[in-house]
Order: structure tokens, then C-alpha cells, then sequence
């Protein structure tokens, strides 16, 4: 038996079809940092709203900062146009704490100097050959950089979120979802499969290289766990019980008094939350958010169940058992589009869990890319093969057991930024993130 990856051939796509992804991806991200950027007022740009977060005013500097470092400098060849902001705006140099103590270029400033850059990018790029190095083929730095931004953009939804006051954003809820009818969990089929990419041009180096994985069936819950499960959770005492913690996630909630998931609080026999500034009885139907690691791995304990592996995860989200094959995405290798998950800050919150039929995976799995960012039990690690590329900070130097994988992507990731091979990582006692999760259990023998 064959297990293959969809190829991408950069010498057989239309240059001129990549150059206009490449504008679309880069005015998409940048109309949304607009947006992010210009709902509030200055003090709430300049201001740090938690210290795990930028002001909002770095964010905006250090996305144009990024833009002019790749794309004018590493592929054009241009002087820089700011040497002297380097430094302000290099992540590794400066922890988020600190970073409102900098001398920061004002918001007046930040949006002068990101629409220059961003001016001249366009300019570049409309005469970008996308062959000669790795760094242009396919248009590889310009969807890098489309990424980042979108990436900064999730980053600064985080920041509205955690940021008191009245609601700065506003959007549609997502539409109802008839109720789930079919079995709560699905069988993976044990055996290989081909997990990561080698073949998706604009996948970056820590989904590299596709390579075989043998996985054991499985079962795997067919959606996210809700809030109405996870309540049942709090209400059997799962916070009041070391039972179901690890050592050092019990040790945690003790120390920080944590009885919920983040924003909500307990109003009599129902729970409240506080989302983007509005006020409102949690959702029962909803896809937790909020979570760290530690509480979704306390959660899975409790029920008798265990967090996938992020392999398992990837074979659910992209094995095509019919084909034998790994896809794109679970329905298939199509682009996303607004019926098969909700992306892109469409909507502020996920969709009830059962959502986007359109989007389940061969197995029936449903709501495996968008909603929620979802917790695995996999450490982040190099796949074999791995060669860190176009620089060692943007992945190489996490690796290791004290991240864990995030799948799948949220409510709050654009497209172009997520995919079934996309990893994401975090600590495990991070909460502010749009973190959820779902389950899965090994099958008997």
C-alpha cells in the first residue's frame, strides 16, 4: 500500500496565481491589524492589558518590523529603513513584561512606518520571480510573512480579551447547530499513515518533513469537549480532587486558587463569562475555551478517557482510509471556506459544538480545523528529518517537554495560518489563548 501527501509542485503553478494569493493573504492580515489597531483608542494601544501580553502598539511596530526585515531586506536586497528599531522590536530580546518600559514608536509612528513597509513590499513582490532560492520558491516568504502577521493578529484578540472596558469588536454568532445525533466518539483504524508535509509550499519548517507514522486505532471524541461536559467536570468536585491532576498540575491550581476555566465565574447554579467585554451566561453547547493543558488533561482523567496523541490527532484530522492517503484538511485538500469552519474572527466565539457538517473528516469527525485550539498530549518536538529554516528561533529553539501541541487551530485563526499539518505550542498552564480540546481513548484488543 501507498501513504502519500497531496504534492505541490512549485514549478508547475502559475506564477502569476501565487502572486495573487500572496497580495490577497497580505492585504487580508493587514486589513484585520487595521481593524485590531483602530477600535480603541491610543491609551488602550499603548497600555499593557496583561503582562503575558505587547502593548498592542508593538505588536503593530514589530509586524512591520518583520515585514521589512524578510521581505526587503532578505529578498530585495533594500537598506533598512529603521536599523535603530531592530532591537525594540526582536521578541527574543525583550520579554512581553517589559516591553512597555521600551521606547516604542507611538501609534502615529507604528501605522506610518508598517504602511511604508508595506507599501514597498507590494512593490517587491509585484516583480517577485518565485523560483531561485528557498526562500522566494512558491512565494515562501511572502506567505511566511501573511502567516506572522495573522499569527500577531490572534495575538492581539488575546490582548481584546483580556483588556477591561466596554466591547471595542463586534460580530455575527455563529448559526445554531442542529443537535448531534450520531455517536459521540469515532474509531480510528490502527496502522501508517503520512504525517507533516514536504509538499505544502507555504508550510513552515516545524511541519517538515512528511514522513511515516505508525498509529494504533483509536477512538477520538467526534467533537470538542463542551461547556456543559466540562461543567459536569467542576460540579462532580474535579477541581477539589488530585485524583485527576498530574503532580505539577494540581500544584498549580492550589497555588493560583483555579476552580474554572478562565472568565468565568459562578453565578448561583450556572456559570457566567466575560468575552470581549460582554457579560453572559456560558454557552452549554459551545466548545470550552480557556483551558490550560493541565485542565484538559485533568478533564479526560475524570471521564475515563485520555488527550490524543498529536499523531493520533493528525491521522483523525487527515487520514483518507477510502484513498489511502494524508489530506490537507479534513474534507478534503480545498481551501477552507466558511461552511467547513469557522476562522478568521468571522465570529468572536466558537461555533455549538456539531457545526460544519461540510467539514468533517472521512471518519466523521467534525470541528477538527477552527473553534478551538486543541490540547494534545504530545510534547513539541522535530519530526525526523527536521532542518530548521529560515531561522532557528521560530521553532528550533522550543522544542522539548516544556511545550505542549495545540491542533486545529480557533475562532481567531485566519487560513492562511492553519491547516492539518499546522502545530501550534504552548505551556501547559497557559489560559488566555483560544485553547480547548477533545478527547480519545485507545482501543480494546
Amino acid at each position: 500500500m501507498t501513504h502519500t501527501e497531496p504534492a505541490v509542485d512549485a514549478q508547475t503553478v502559475d506564477p502569476e496565481v501565487l502572486r495573487e494569493r500572496a497580495v490577497a493573504s497580505l492585504v487580508v492580515a493587514r486589513d484585520r491589524t487595521t481593524l485590531l489597531t483602530s477600535c480603541v483608542e491610543e491609551p488602550d494601544l499603548t497600555a499593557q492589558h496583561s503582562p503575558l501580553m505587547s502593548p498592542l502598539v508593538w505588536d503593530l511596530a514589530h509586524i512591520g518590523n518583520q515585514e521589512e526585515q524578510w521581505l526587503l531586506r532578505a529578498v530585495a536586497g533594500h537598506e533598512a529603513i529603521r536599523p535603530e528599531i531592530d532591537g525594540l522590536y526582536d521578541a527574543f530580546e525583550h520579554p512581553r513584561a517589559e516591553r512597555p518600559k521600551l521606547p516604542l514608536l507611538s501609534p502615529a509612528e507604528a501605522r506610518t512606518y508598517a504602511a511604508d513597509v508595506r507599501g514597498r513590499a507590494l512593490d517587491v513582490l509585484e516583480r517577485a520571480a518565485f523560483y531561485g532560492t528557498r526562500l522566494t520558491e512558491a512565494g515562501f516568504a511572502f506567505g511566511m510573512i501573511a502567516q506572522h502577521e495573522q499569527q500577531h493578529d490572534e495575538t492581539m484578540l488575546i490582548t481584546h480579551q483580556l483588556r477591561t472596558g466596554p466591547p471595542a469588536l463586534t460580530a455575527p454568532a455563529p448559526d445554531p447547530a442542529p443537535l448531534v445525533t450520531g455517536p459521540s466518539e469515532v474509531l480510528v483504524p490502527g496502522g501508517p499513515f503520512m504525517m507533516g508535509t514536504s509538499g505544502e509550499p507555504w508550510a513552515l519548517d516545524n511541519e517538515r518533513p512528511a514522513h511515516r507514522r505508525e498509529v494504533a486505532a483509536f477512538h477520538i471524541d467526534t467533537t470538542p469537549v463542551t461547556n456543559g461536559a466540562y461543567q459536569a467536570f467542576i460540579d462532580d468536585g474535579g477541581y477539589d480532587n488530585p485524583r485527576w491532576w498530574t503532580a505539577d498540575g494540581w500544584a498549580h491550581i492550589q497555588k493560583h486558587g483555579i476552580d474554572a476555566p478562565l472568565f468565568w465565574r459562578r453565578d448561583g447554579k450556572q456559570f457566567l463569562r466575560r468575552r470581549f467585554g460582554v457579560t453572559e451566561v456560558v454557552p452549554p453547547d459551545e466548545p470550552v475555551l480557556h483551558v490550560s493543558w493541565y485542565e484538559a488533561d485533568a478533564y479526560a482523567r475524570w471521564a475515563g478517557r485520555r488527550l490524543p496523541t498529536e499523531a493520533e490527532w493528525e491521522k483523525a484530522a487527515r487520514h483518507d482510509p477510502a484513498g489511502d492517503r494524508s489530506m490537507r484538511y479534513p474534507w478534503g485538500d480545498a481551501d477552507p471556506g466558511p461552511e467547513h469552519a469557522n476562522l478568521g474572527q468571522r465570529h468572536l466565539r466558537p461555533a455549538p459544538a456539531g457545526s460544519y457538517p461540510a467539514g468533517e473528516s472521512p471518519l466523521g469527525v467534525r470541528q477538527l480545523i477552527g473553534d478551538v485550539w486543541e490540547w494534545t498530549a504530545s510534547d513539541f518536538q522535530p519530526y525526523p528529518g527536521f532542518k530548521a529554516f529560515p531561522y532557528k528561533e521560530y521553532s528550533e529553539v522550543f522544542f522539548g517537554p516544556e511545550y505542549k501541541v495545540l491542533r486545529g487551530g480557533s475562532f481567531a485563526v485566519d487560513a492562511v495560518a492553519c491547516r492539518g499539518t499546522f502545530r501550534n505550542w504552548d505551556y501547559p498552564i497557559r489560559r488566555q489563548i483560544f485553547s480547548g480540546f477533545r478527547t480519545a481513548r485507545s482501543e480494546e484488543v
